[in-house]
């Protein structure tokens, strides 16, 4: 198997991590993004949407980080992505959760605005309104995050060991390093990220994004809790 990914990528980054996390036999094929390969063949012939990941395994290609954790963790038979149907519906409902209500909100209103001029609204009215609904907003999610999904007992979402919505969601949260994000106060999300990261892959995988988010710190972002400088 193939995985076409960037580890500065969202998207690419629990899929990535879940492959060496799993002992799933998948080559990574790195896509430079800021070189806009994701934009040219042979790449955006796989995948018209122009954007990573991407997954090869023999003649099936598939995208979409969702799914592609959701085929890889039900060919490898692995327990993050649990037989007992109603426990597979929670892992669905997090992951279609973290997908709407978080990212959207997180990624596309508050973070990516301010990272990428190809999302900076057309005015500096609609750019200030975006970026002000995705604060807003985001502050909701994170708390819904903080005092619903882990309100309980274990270190992880759903218990004593990560699914892959741990997976998929560790990634969407931590992408708020790059605009200074503090989780002080929201403890659970806090405690649940700090677990995360003591897992024995997560290095391997994020020391290039750590990198990306450590050459933006001092930039003035529009950011929730204190700045990280």
């Amino acid at each position: 198997m193939k995985l076409y990914c960037n580890p500065v990528s969202t998207a690419s980054r629990p899929v990535m991590h879940f492959c060496i996390e799993a002992g799933i036999d998948c080559e990574f094929v790195p896509i430079d993004l800021m070189k806009g390969e994701q934009r040219r063949p042979p790449y955006s012939t796989m995948n018209p949407n122009c954007l990573v990941p991407a997954l090869q395994d023999g003649d099936f290609l598939m995208t979409e980080s969702s799914a592609i954790l959701k085929y890889l963790a039900d060919k490898s038979e692995h327990p993050a992505y649990p037989r007992d149907l109603k426990q597979r519906a929670r892992v669905n409902e997090l992951m279609d959760w973290f997908n709407t209500g978080f990212y959207r909100e997180y990624g596309y209103h508050l973070i990516y605005p301010q990272l990428f001029p190809h999302h900076k609204r057309p005015s500096d009215e609609a750019h200030r309104g975006t970026i002000d609904w995705g604060k807003d907003k985001s502050a909701a999610a994170f708390k819904i995050l903080n005092d619903h999904y882990l309100a309980g007992p274990g270190p992880f979402l759903l218990g004593a060991e990560p699914t892959i919505a741990d997976f998929f969601g560790a990634a969407i949260v931590t992408l708020g390093e790059t605009i200074g994000v503090d989780l002080g106060a929201y403890p659970n999300v806090e405690r649940w990220i700090a677990a995360m990261k003591a897992r024995p892959s997560w290095q391997e995988i994020y020391s290039i994004f750590d990198g990306f988010a450590a050459s933006l710190r001092g930039q003035p972002f529009e950011t929730l809790g204190t700045v990280v400088s």
